[in-house]
């Protein structure tokens, strides 16, 4: 497997003297893992928070208990507030937040197995995306992974659009 998105991003946060922070639910810590692959990467991450259960994402990354009861913990609101979270947690530049559905089961008809969120918050705005994998569990997982580290490379490249 190659590393390139994990170098790139490095190469950039370096760059830019840039801190990041990361809050994973679903992926396990896949994103953080990746990332400190790269040698050097202490410089540029601060940390990562795997807030697997609503209680983590509450006692440690600050969403509200209403969020997660509205809207459930694979949804915009909560992943916005998980990145949220990591950014004042670990006092980041940017922040990457994922939640989602990894399978096989937990799936329903409004949110099937694979749905998957994905945030950035960051000094200058906050973006997220939606996503639907259709692979098995492991499948899932390296999916999200590698869709938040795409927008996050989008965004140091310039590359991600104004949100509304």
């Amino acid at each position: 497997m190659s590393n390139f998105l994990e170098v790139e991003i490095g190469r950039l946060l370096s760059a830019h003297h840039l801190r990041l922070g990361l809050a994973e639910s679903c992926t396990g810590g896949l994103v953080g893992h990746r990332i400190t692959n790269v040698a050097g990467s202490s410089e540029y991450f601060m940390g990562g928070v795997i807030s697997y259960s609503y209680e983590a994402k509450v006692a440690v990354l600050g969403v509200s208990w209403d969020t997660l009861r509205t809207f459930g913990a694979v949804s915009r609101e909560t992943v916005l507030e998980m990145a949220h979270g990591a950014k004042k947690l670990f006092d980041a530049h940017i922040a990457v937040s994922i939640s989602g559905i990894a399978g096989p089961g937990g799936g329903t008809a409004d949110k099937p197995v694979g749905t998957t969120w994905v945030a950035l918050v960051a000094e200058n705005g906050e973006w997220t995306r939606k996503f639907q994998f259709h692979g098995g569990r492991e499948q899932n997982k390296a999916a999200s992974a590698e869709a938040a580290l795409q927008m996050l490379l989008e965004y140091l490249l310039g590359k991600l659009p104004p949100q509304a």
